[in-house]
């Protein structure tokens, strides 16, 4: 698993997070998805490789785990976005309020498959992205969320 492109670059979950246990997106799960984003240009992406386990049935990848896939993949594109817009040298710590899944097409699971992501609005403590799940270049989902940095008293706000 992880992003074949930038094999040997930090992605940022793995620049900030570090020690994020995440089942997405935590480098600190060694049985979570552990996926890889990384800026590029207007978007962020990230090549993920799944396993058998992850199938819904031989050859198609779960719907539960394209949603997982997309919710943390557009998480870091929000909080990588936050971080920007506030000059800040690292993100803040965003949760998901809020995100749909379409599932346009089975996805095939064996195989490599592409998430790519960007801001369609934002304020200072929140972004709403919008983001697709590919594979063999087509479409199998998309995904609009809203995500929001929380405050000291959050329970998540030290998981980074």
């Amino acid at each position: 698993m992880g992003h074949d492109a930038e094999a040997g670059a930090a992605s940022l979950q793995e620049r900030y997070a570090p020690g994020n246990a995440c089942f997405g997106c935590g480098p600190a799960n060694p049985k979570g998805l552990r996926i890889r984003s990384f800026p590029q240009g207007e978007e962020v992406v990230a090549t993920w490789t799944p396993e058998p386990h992850h199938e819904a049935f031989p050859g198609v990848l779960n719907g539960g785990i394209i949603g997982s896939l997309l919710d943390c993949h557009c998480n870091w594109t929000a909080a990588y976005h936050l971080m920007q817009r506030a000059g800040a040298d690292s993100p803040p710590c965003t949760v998901t309020a809020e995100y749909t899944i379409q599932l346009r097409r089975p996805a095939p699971s064996r195989g490599a498959v592409q998430l790519r992501s960007h801001v369609v609005e934002s304020t200072d403590e929140r972004a709403t992205i919008e983001g697709t799940l590919e594979a063999d270049g087509h479409v199998c989902a998309t995904c609009r969320g809203l995500f929001v940095a929380v405050k000291p008293g959050h329970p998540a706000y030290h998981r980074w």
